[in-house]
């Protein structure tokens, strides 16, 4: 099996703490829910099922109907193969995934969003990577994990659903036996995130914005907020509430991510309601504070600086007053960088 080069990691250990509030499910399951579904013989039918979509494509709700698998490409830039950026532990997510040992983080390249501000904008827009067969794909995930990473978490999977499954008998076979994290930017489709029930643990979104105009005017996306509504719900039908164990680590739930934009523009008090009222008021969150202007950002005036520290503040009042209090607090913050 080839292995892409796993990429040193310069920073220093983590260390988790033990969170005062949230769900626990005691000792760590034994085994993720793929491989149930690998040893039942149910994995190959969703493989088969994946595949077929790429034949008129409609894996992501863009629903471009080119054929990848004849190398044709649609907004994703992504045929028959996926592309992958990086690979290595990553010590700078979430609490709950990131342990002693890291999240085991594959950057798949290029996006369904395509957002004009994104913070990786070299790999989303500029396509840094290389192709990879469901081998090779299988080789990093198991690569992590003899690593000592907690957890494989896939960056922007969106595009490449069907070539994850059909890298994971590889990696199954190989002794891959952590959770799987689906890192998605929300814009999901309900048919594809249906073949994903009992593959991915933990799913971690982005709900990116409340106003279609605004998700139309930054990504091109017209009905974001229905897509996103639509996929968290599906999400969290399938896994529920994230549940944490006794050393602190996600074994199993939704973790919601949103990104704060400069002036209120990310609709935070909507998607808090939303969440609350129509998910759970046991969901946690993370409300990010890092956004800077990237890629294109400073093309848009309001775009143009970077948050200011009290837009974070009232951001997180936001989730509090409407009864979400499991709110991501890493001690490490020095990643934050505020307009005055």
């Amino acid at each position: 099996m080839v292995f892409l080069s796993l990429r040193a990691y310069a920073g220093s250990g983590v260390i988790l703490e033990r969170l005062n509030r949230g769900k626990f499910s005691g000792n760590r399951v034994s085994q993720p829910a793929y491989i149930g579904l690998y040893e039942e013989g149910l994995l190959e039918e969703r493989i088969q099922k994946a595949e077929e979509m790429l034949k008129k494509c409609r894996v992501c709700p863009r629903e471009c109907g080119v054929d990848r698998l004849a190398e044709e490409q649609g907004v994703c830039r992504t045929g028959a193969r996926a592309k992958v950026s990086s690979h290595s532990p990553h010590f700078g997510e979430e609490d709950p995934l990131v342990g002693t040992g890291g999240s085991g983080t594959i950057f798949i390249t290029n996006c369904n969003h395509l957002c004009a501000f994104c913070q990786n904008y070299d790999i989303s827009h500029q396509g840094r990577g290389r192709e990879v067969g469901p081998e090779v794909l299988a080789g990093l995930m198991v690569e992590l994990k003899k690593s000592g990473c907690h957890n494989i978490n896939f960056v922007s999977p969106s595009h490449v659903v069907p070539q994850i499954l059909k890298a994971l008998p590889y990696a199954i076979e190989a002794g891959l036996d952590v959770p799987l994290v689906y890192n998605s930017g929300g814009y999901d489709s309900i048919e594809t995130l249906k073949l994903l029930d009992r593959v991915f643990d933990i799913y971690m979104p982005d709900f990116k914005f409340w106003d279609n105009e605004v998700s139309m005017k930054y990504c091109g996306i017209p009905d974001y907020q229905e897509k996103a509504c639509e996929a968290i719900r599906e999400m969290h039908r399938q896994v529920g509430d994230l549940e944490i164990d006794e050393q602190g680590l996600a074994t199993r739930g939704l973790l919601v991510r949103h990104l704060v934009l400069p002036q209120g523009l990310a609709g935070t008090k909507q998607i808090c309601s939303f969440l609350a009222e129509k998910i759970s008021q046991g969901t946690y969150v993370n409300i990010m504070g890092q956004y800077h202007p990237s890629g294109e950002a400073r093309d848009y005036p309001e775009l143009s600086r970077a948050l200011k520290r009290d837009e974070l503040e009232t951001a997180k009042q936001m989730a509090l007053e409407v009864g979400l209090d499991r709110l991501d607090e890493r001690r490490r913050r020095s990643f934050l960088v505020f307009s005055r």
